[in-house]
């Protein structure tokens, strides 16, 4: 089966290398699957987990935004921040999660409203990837 190489990358650190058979990620117009030898693509992504598949395994990476760039034999994830599943504090999303939550409730100036929206956003896909690991 053939492979092209993904690679997460933040400010920080890169988060995740590796040959994968297929990526999937949710794009703003869409989810997307990314097979080798794919056209060249840029799109900005959602805050959403990416799916990496090597055979039959799935791994699940928790990205906070960014861009994909999509070569013929390579996927470069440009994000804002990245969690492998492994690293996700399941307590501390959640509480996050509530936090933000309550401050949406609030009547707020649409600068703060923003920002817990994204804060939101980003618990939720964090939770989720945690919800991948006990199916």
């Amino acid at each position: 089966m053939s492979t092209m190489r993904l690679e997460i990358v933040t400010p920080e650190r890169k988060v995740y290398e590796q040959d994968v058979n297929m990526v999937v990620v949710k794009g703003v117009g869409g989810e997307l699957g990314i097979l080798p030898h794919h056209i060249p693509l840029v799109t900005p992504l959602k805050i959403a987990p990416v799916k990496a598949k090597i055979g039959n395994t799935d791994t699940f990476i928790a990205v906070h935004g960014g861009f994909m760039e999509v070569r013929k034999d390579k996927v470069v994830i440009l994000a804002e921040a990245a969690e492998l599943e492994a690293d996700i504090d399941v307590s501390r999303a959640r509480l996050a999660k509530e936090r933000a939550e309550r401050r949406l409730a609030q009547k707020q100036s649409d600068i703060n409203a923003h920002r817990a929206e994204m804060a939101l956003r980003r618990a939720v896909s964090r939770l989720e990837l945690v919800e991948h690991r006990k199916e």
